[in-house]
């Protein structure tokens, strides 16, 4: 394998590890991408998903602004939707990666540890080679959130959302769905719709709808034209007034530490889209309960709720949620992760999402406390990627994608 003279590799050939490479590579660096593009999406969330993110904040942001998934349909011939179903920007994804990193290296990389100059990757073929930078894309899949009880049952009994493509084969059965937000409704829905029996557990006293608008809102009827441009963002992430700041991460980060976990929490607070609403009805949802303690009997589990009644289901599926800590991706050494300034698992990164390892970088989720919960969705790809270009290679034209190279 012929080196180049600057070695920079990302993990991850998601959203955020293309929109990196389409930036880096348009500015001359050689980045070689490693990863299976869009697999988590294609791989861990359920077929007959809709995207929550409106069209605004559902594009891999590209430097020529020439890759939105408005431009993609266009081309593909298809007509727009109210809603972006999963496998369309599954294509999507795979049609910016086409024009962006033809080259990818669908090799998974198994170690990255320190190393004299920089750091060395390990692949899961068992090559070894050098880099100078390591851009860390990798996504949420390691951070799935298993809370107790349920952490230590066998995966037949207990699973989480991300552990499934296809819900159909729980037709037939009794499930009980726990979680309150998109990704346990929607799976609720769907076991529903594929001919399970499905409660849905849910620990707040009722499901809070997003795409309703706040109760002020509301009174004041419709929003349309100008007054949805001032209540709302492209991105739409958070409620009117907070997502201002969120779509603002320069500013969201400039805020008070107490502030920002406000807002944070706020923003990204268990909720449905509301236009779930209407496929909820053949679903049994219990709100206000929490379990106890799981008990397994055979191939079935005893649920036990903190009002003392009990569920025997056949399986347990959480929407739980994901809980970032980057000891959690399990390429990255020991050593490696102890040198990283962390504060609650999240790194403390620069404006250049550098990490206290020199050359070491961290985009999407873990960048989320130090830049906000945009870096959380894919609408913050439009704000990572240029400051990562302009971090790491200072203002530069930008080039076509073919001008930059990789490794060959």
């Amino acid at each position: 394998m012929t080196q180049s003279t600057s070695r920079t590799v990302i993990i991850g050939a998601g959203p955020y590890g293309l929109a990196a490479a389409a930036h880096l590579r348009s500015a001359g660096v050689h980045a070689h991408v490693f990863g299976e593009p869009m697999s988590f999406w294609d791989q861990q969330m359920p077929v007959g998903m809709f995207l929550r993110s409106p069209w605004g904040g559902s594009s891999i942001a590209d430097p020529h602004r020439a890759l939105t998934i408005e431009h993609f349909f266009a081309e593909q011939g298809l007509q727009r939707v109210d809603r972006i179903p999963l496998e369309k920007f599954v294509q999507y994804g795979r049609w910016f990666q086409h024009r962006v990193v033809p080259d990818v290296d669908r090799r998974w990389v198994t170690r990255l540890e320190r190393a004299p100059g920089g750091f060395q990757l390990t692949l899961a073929d068992g090559e070894t080679l050098p880099a100078d930078r390591v851009i860390v894309a990798a996504g949420i899949s390691p951070f799935a959130q298993r809370p107790a009880p349920f952490d230590t049952l066998p995966k037949a009994l207990v699973s989480h959302a991300t552990d499934h493509r296809d819900l159909r084969p729980f037709s037939g059965r009794r499930v009980a769905v726990i979680g309150g937000g998109q990704s346990a409704i929607e799976s609720a829905v769907l076991l529903d719709e594929a001919g399970a029996e499905v409660e849905l557990l849910v620990r707040q006293p009722s499901i809070h709808w997003i795409g309703l608008g706040s109760r002020i809102l509301r009174r004041l009827g419709p929003l349309e034209g100008p007054a949805r441009k001032i209540a709302y963002t492209k991105e739409d992430v958070g409620p009117p007034g907070i997502n201002w700041f969120v779509s603002a991460p320069h500013v969201f980060r400039r805020l008070p530490r107490e502030l920002q976990d406000r807002m944070a929490r706020r923003a990204i607070q268990p909720a449905g889209a509301a236009w779930l609403q209407p496929r909820v009805g053949g679903v049994r949802i219990t709100m206000g309960r929490a379990v106890l303690s799981v008990t397994p009997e055979g191939e079935r589990a005893l649920l036990r709720l903190d009002d003392s009644s009990e569920r025997h289901v056949d399986h347990v599926l959480l929407g739980t949620g994901f809980r970032v800590d980057i000891a959690r991706y399990p390429f990255l050494a020991p050593e490696l992760v102890r040198d990283v300034r962390t504060v609650n698992g999240y790194p403390e990164l620069t404006t250049a999402f550098e990490t206290s390892v020199p050359g070491l970088h961290f985009l999407g989720a873990p960048a989320a406390r130090s830049f906000g919960p945009l870096t959380r969705f894919v609408a913050g790809t439009e704000f990572t990627a240029p400051l990562l270009m302009r971090g790491v290679c200072g203002p530069q034209p930008v080039r076509t994608y073919a001008a930059a190279g990789a490794y060959s």
